[in-house]
């Protein structure tokens, strides 16, 4: 079963996101649903072949991660938006509370993850284990997730989601990611 790029063109009109960005930002992800397929197919066909020891197997088992998650990372972000903003309530703020002091003590250190230089990903996890709330920084796809970790909050800071609408003032993209965060999407993912 392949596997189908989601419609997100609802998103498309939000306040601080250019149609222009966010349609090459849908170009992008839409590229990685093609490619995990692409990807997963040609791992079908080498393993009915009995070919599990070619290079290209072994590559490709490797290449898996960064496709997947790419296309799973992008969804995360894509459907926490859309919001009004706002701040965080219940459960999910009583865990921010806890493990962060108060929702601005989480705030404050999920916006400097996104400020760090680099590109990837910050992302709010809940430990699955324990339920504590970690900010994270993840440098690539498919390296540096925690093990377990349930995704609740997703910000994509790689250059394309904000340098066509901010340049380099990514600052000013946080400030808006903030102000389109859908928190009914963030706290349902709440284990």
């Amino acid at each position: 079963m392949a596997y189908a790029a989601k419609d997100y063109s609802s998103l498309v009109g939000m306040q601080g996101f250019s149609d222009a960005s966010l349609q090459n930002h849908f170009t992008l992800y839409q590229g990685y649903v093609a490619n995990i397929n692409r990807v997963l197919d040609t791992l079908v066909g080498l393993l009915k072949d009995r070919k599990m020891a070619a290079t290209e197997y072994a590559e490709l088992k490797r290449r898996m991660g960064w496709e997947f998650n790419g296309m799973r990372l992008h969804e995360f972000y894509f459907d926490n938006l859309g919001g009004k903003g706002g701040g965080p309530s219940g459960k999910l703020a009583q865990g921010m509370a806890a493990d962060f002091g108060s929702t601005e003590g989480w705030e404050a250190d999920f916006r400097a993850c996104g400020a760090m230089r680099g590109i990837g990903w910050v992302v709010l996890y809940q430990d699955a284990v324990t339920g504590r709330l970690i900010n994270m920084w993840i440098n690539e796809h498919d390296a540096g997730h925690p093990a377990g970790g349930q995704p609740l909050l997703v910000m994509d800071v790689f250059e394309h989601a904000f340098v066509t609408d901010y340049g380099l003032k990514r600052a000013d993209y946080i400030q808006a990611f903030f102000g389109n965060i859908n928190w009914g999407v963030v706290e349902d993912r709440l284990r």
